[in-house]
């Protein structure tokens, strides 16, 4: 695109706007880059294969998936640990462009190449205590929300921790720990938008959701079942989350649905758009594993209790996050953990 076309797809955005689209497109560029830790080794390899014992509940007999991971322990006998440990690192699918969860934060000259975020931190925290060391060597992948799941089931990763939905039918695919974040899906939309949130406002307007995502699935069933205005457009989707945030800077769509967690971290980047209502569904976040790694999971669950013991869950949450979802959100506190 031409530097004249770019300025006119942003006329009315302002200079704010237009820096946020400058550092968005950048960073949409390098997502797909293979990342590793400042604490890691530096290396790309990718993630072994380890089969673990037991199987995680079936999807059919789901009704409540955050509640479908199976008790905590500390044993780390199994065989998928054991190939970790054998290993001598973890590796971690995350995102590296969901500001304050996953992200390279531009202006910190000192750790430039580092990835910083609440997702990052817990992904530091399983592999220091599965590994038994606070520099405990970290692998990080970038993966696009659309192959969160392929890259669990290649192998690619060990674990995926990138604000990612338990659901139900991802319960047939992956399996999940205990979930340690609430949020839910609402509306993003420029300020000066007539959009009030996720009702008839969205009449005739083109939403903008990521390829795989709960907020499409949550689109797609109340089209079907016409609880979502007829004349709404959601035929735009992205690979990335954060693709849609660019689309609605260049004027190509109206509105953006994702998780109200991650919309809140995109309108603190740039102050011209805005969340619009309420969330209007109940999201946990979980950490993803193969299906079949049973000893992992229970040893992730293990971990997420005495994170948020310690104080390391809020602590990380009032750095990260207090500043957009404020302190007494719902999300402030990590969810009740209930164990199948």
């Amino acid at each position: 695109m031409t530097a004249r076309r770019l300025r006119a797809s942003l006329r009315g955005w302002g200079g704010v706007g237009a820096m946020a689209l400058a550092l968005v497109v950048t960073a949409v560029f390098a997502l797909l880059l293979p990342l590793s830790s400042a604490r890691g080794d530096g290396s790309t390899g990718t993630g072994g294969q380890g089969v673990g014992q037991g199987i995680q509940a079936k999807a059919d007999t789901c009704t409540k998936p955050q509640d479908q991971s199976p008790t905590p322990s500390s044993d780390e006998s199994g065989t998928t640990i054991k190939a970790i440990k054998e290993r001598g690192y973890l590796s971690v699918g995350v995102d590296q462009n969901s500001y304050r969860w996953g992200y390279r934060d531009p202006n910190n000259t000192e750790k430039s190449s580092d990835l910083e975020g609440f997702d990052i931190d817990l992904a530091h925290e399983i592999a220091n205590e599965i590994l038994g060391s606070p520099a405990a060597p970290v692998r990080f992948h970038a993966i696009p929300t659309n192959q969160r799941i392929p890259a669990i089931k290649s192998g690619q990763v060990d674990i995926v921790v990138r604000t990612m939905t338990i659901t139900c039918s991802r319960l047939k695919d992956v399996a999940f720990s205990a979930p340690y974040f609430l949020t839910g899906q609402q509306v993003l939309a420029p300020k000066t938008s007539d959009i009030k949130g996720y009702d008839n406002t969205l009449a005739g307007k083109r939403i903008c959701s990521a390829a795989g995502s709960t907020a499409y699935d949550k689109l797609s069933a109340d089209k079907k079942a016409g609880t979502l205005t007829s004349s709404a457009d959601i035929t735009t989707t992205v690979p990335n989350q954060l693709d849609c945030l660019v689309r609605l800077q260049l004027g190509q769509v109206d509105a953006v649905v994702t998780d109200g967690a991650l919309a809140a971290s995109q309108a603190a980047q740039d102050p011209t758009v805005e969340l619009k209502g309420k969330p209007f569904t109940d999201d946990y976040y979980g950490v993803a594993m193969k299906l079949g790694a049973d000893d992992l999971v229970r040893r992730v669950n293990q971990v997420l209790v005495d994170y948020r013991k310690s104080g390391g869950w809020q602590a990380s949450y009032t750095k990260w996050l207090s500043a957009t979802l404020k302190a007494d959100s719902p999300s402030a506190t990590p969810p009740t953990a209930h164990y199948k």
